[in-house]
């Protein structure tokens, strides 16, 4: 999603899941870190271990490279990287964040026009789910970007005047839980008429589908209400293979700059507030607890731009999941969005994370 000032009257108004569970989905991607773990601790349960602006301000035949909104491992193990600029890239990540595109595809609608495209899901066969925040929607593609189906959208989470959506604030998140049977898109803000929980906090809403078999059609299903924190908006979700969700939130002030922080989130045991037309209602939440403020990782030489509480910060919009440690730690790779501004970063970032047994 392009940049903007995300400040508390404006949030008002995976198949990597079915990869997380192998050892080390792409191996490739581990940076080389010489300094023990613990010199890189963003907090108690999470390490930042490296990052990279190798893709930064960089063309690939003739397309830009940035804008980038969403992550996926492929089949292959290299990482699907999405443009919201109707671009979905290859790209070959080396040990130490050094990212190469092979391939890129165009995308876009039934009519052949662009799409506002935030995240992307690789399912099993190598076929991709998408997202796109102008309706918003959900489409299935080939490996060419070819157009294999698009998934319903309930009329409430359509943008004004056709739902109550506000307008580039839609599916900016979408995970597929282990088994591919269940989808999860996260709206990015609050429905006009939904308002905050008892601690101040807005309630967005993740929508999910469910099918019968891997292959089948996805057909609606639960919704669930998920708290975010004041001043920010969810910009990313992805499965850890166990039915929870980490979950990116991510506010920009001008002359502060960003926050991101990176959540555990359990939609198990939430209520279906699919049918409650304004929430919050009498919903039980989605459960969740803070993993790390990426503001808390240590700066590792990097510099910013423009104003940035750390110089680390910048508009961080994708987030996969790419295997784990031997010691059982989900290995994270992170990607920010440039909105091809001379004053932000397209920046790759690694974290590996230990998650609790409870939210």
């Amino acid at each position: 999603m392009r940049l903007r000032t995300l400040v508390t009257a404006a949030t008002a108004s995976l198949a990597v899941a079915a990869c997380v569970t192998v050892t080390d989905a792409t191996a490739a991607v581990r940076p080389a870190v010489g300094a023990p773990h613990a010199r890189h601790a963003c907090s108690a349960s999470t390490a930042l271990d490296g990052f990279s602006d190798s893709l930064d301000k960089t063309l690939f035949r003739g397309t830009v490279v940035g804008n980038l909104s969403g992550l996926a491992v492929d089949t292959d193990g290299t990482i699907a990287a999405l443009s919201d600029r109707s671009q979905l890239f290859d790209l070959k990540v080396g040990r130490n964040l050094a990212a190469a595109p092979t391939r890129v595809v165009p995308l876009a609608d039934e009519r052949g026009a662009p799409l506002d495209s935030e995240a992307v899901v690789v399912e099993r066969d190598g076929t991709r789910l998408v997202t796109s925040e102008t309706e918003p929607s959900v489409r299935h593609y080939d490996r060419d970007g070819k157009i294999l189906g698009r998934l319903p959208v309930p009329d409430a989470l359509r943008v004004a005047p056709a739902g109550r959506a506000i307008a580039n604030a839609t599916f900016e998140g979408l995970a597929l839980q282990p088994g591919g049977h269940t989808l999860i898109a996260s709206m990015e803000a609050p429905l006009s008429g939904d308002a905050k929980d008892a601690a101040g906090r807005s309630l967005v809403r993740f929508q999910t589908w469910h099918r019968g078999s891997a292959k089948g059609d996805f057909t609606l299903a639960g919704q669930y209400a998920y708290p975010v924190e004041p001043n920010a908006g969810v910009s990313e979700i992805t499965a850890t293979g166990d039915g929870r969700l980490l979950v990116l939130e991510r506010g920009f002030t001008a002359g502060v700059g960003n926050s991101v922080r990176l959540f555990l989130a359990d939609p198990r045991g939430a209520s279906d507030v699919s049918k409650v037309e304004n929430l919050p209602g009498p919903a039980r939440t989605v459960r969740k607890t803070l993993l790390a403020d990426i503001g808390a990782c240590p700066s590792l030489g990097a510099t910013a731009k423009q104003p940035q509480p750390n110089p680390l910060l910048d508009n961080i919009e994708g987030l996969a999941v790419t295997g784990r440690t031997r010691d059982g730690r989900l290995r994270l790779l992170l990607v920010s969005d440039d909105n091809e501004n001379p004053v932000q970063t397209t920046r790759l970032y690694a974290l590996t994370v230990r998650l609790p047994r409870h939210v």
